[in-house]
Order: structure tokens, then sequence, then C-alpha cells
């Protein structure tokens, strides 16, 4: 009795609902999925009968080919002689059941990957959207946070102003710029904004009743440079300011 195959055989009948549920999902998170192992499982396997079921339907609709579910199981079996004639029936159909899996994967990467672009380029996702909670990728707050994807297509901000007080050598700094890029950590919290035209004064300034009635020019400092890199473990506060132009 071969114990491997049939374990390799499920293996390859539950790998397009893998691939198909990473390549849907925006996950901040780089390193390992701590979802719930049984939600996990379960929703490949969801992926995988539909996936099977969509490249049966097309296989047998458009070639006149299916796989013999009596094939299958003995594939499965833990009879030697039952898996002998099973694998010599896989060996003489294995040229368009090779296709047939290359087909699924490719297709199980590629699909979700247009869901999710779609999905994004339409807004679909947004929390105001009809289906806004369906769509949404939960495990991306940031992401919804620093693109203004939760606004409308005729909503959406030209651009983003953050405000961050950093303490430097005691003292509270407000920085204040233009949001360019952001980045998470491995496990999915925010590590660095990238800023531009990016200028800075004192917190304590607000108190100095010499400067209370001074305008923001005066009491912002430039910064020189084109990029500015703050980091997010070194912010105290973080203000999110969405700006949309309108025609003057």
């Amino acid at each position: 009795m071969n114990i491997a195959l049939p374990a390799v055989i499920i293996f390859l009948f539950l790998l397009p609902g893998f691939i198909f549920r990473t390549r849907l999902k925006r996950a901040e998170r780089t390193s390992l999925d701590f979802s719930p192992f049984g939600q996990v499982v379960a929703e490949a396997v969801l992926w995988s009968v539909l996936a099977h079921y969509l490249a049966l339907w097309a296989a047998e609709s458009w070639f006149s080919l299916r796989i013999d579910p009596l094939v299958l199981m003995k594939l499965l079996s833990a009879a030697p002689q039952s898996q002998a004639e099973a694998t010599a029936a896989v060996a003489a159909d294995f040229p368009w059941l090779a296709r047939y899996f290359v087909t699924l994967f490719v297709a199980s990467f590629g699909v979700p990957t247009l869901i999710r672009f779609a999905i994004s380029r339409y807004r679909l996702d947004r929390s105001s959207a009809p289906w806004g909670t369906l769509f949404r990728f939960h495990e991306a707050p940031w992401y919804y946070l620093l693109t203004g994807a939760d606004f409308s297509e005729r909503e959406a901000p030209d651009f983003i102003i953050v405000s961050a007080i950093v303490e430097v050598a005691k003292e509270a700094v407000l920085y204040v710029g233009m949001l360019s890029e952001f980045y998470v950590n491995a496990e999915g919290q925010l590590d660095r904004l990238v800023l531009q035209n990016v200028s800075r004064r004192p917190i304590s300034r607000d108190k100095d009743g010499a400067h209370a009635d001074s305008s923001d020019g005066e009491r912002f400092y430039q910064v020189d440079g084109d990029t500015f890199v703050l980091r997010y473990s070194e912010i105290v506060t973080l203000n999110i300011e969405y700006v949309k132009l309108t025609p003057g």
C-alpha cells in the first residue's frame, strides 16, 4: 500500500483553493497567517470545490474530457491492487490531466488577482458601498486609512496630509507633510511613512503667547530635502487629513 499517494492526490486537489485564497486576500501581514486553522482550511476547500467544478464542467463541455470518479476513489484506496489499476489509468491519460492541473493552477493565481484589482479599481470595498462588507479586505486597515480607498471615485482625495508628533531631544516636534508612500512590517504593523514637502515646529510654540497670532508660515520651518521618512515606532500621535482640490 502506498500511503503517500493519497496524500499527494489530496494535496493536488486542494492546492488551487489555497492559491486562490492567498491571491484574493489583501493582507498587510507578510509573516505567517494567524487566521484560525479551521477557517483557512474551510475557505481553501470551498474555493477548491468551486474551481474543480468549473474546470471539470469546462473540460467536459468544450473538450469532451472527464475524470472518472472510480479511478479517483481507487487512487485514495488502501488496497494495493486498486491503487495499481488507478495509477495505470492515470498514466494513460496523463497528458490531458497534466494540462488540466496546470491550467487550474494558473487560473487559481490569475483570476483572484483580477478580481482583487477590479474590487480596488471600482472601490467596491469601501465602507459605504452596497456590498462593501462582503468585498472589504479586513486584514488591511492601513491600506484604507492611508490611501483614501474608503471614498468613492468622485470623492477620492487628491492627496493626503500627515501630521505627526515626534519626540526629538525630549521635546515634542510636529511634522507636517504630504504622504507619498507607506510601508508595513512583516507583522502587518505600520513601519514607516514617506513624506514630501515637510515642515516642522516645536509643539511648545503653541503655548507661546508671542507666537499665538503668528501665521503658519512664521511658526513652521521647512525641512530641506525631497523625501522625509518617519518611523511609526517614533511617532507619538498621528493625524490624517484628506485633501480634495476643487476647481477655482
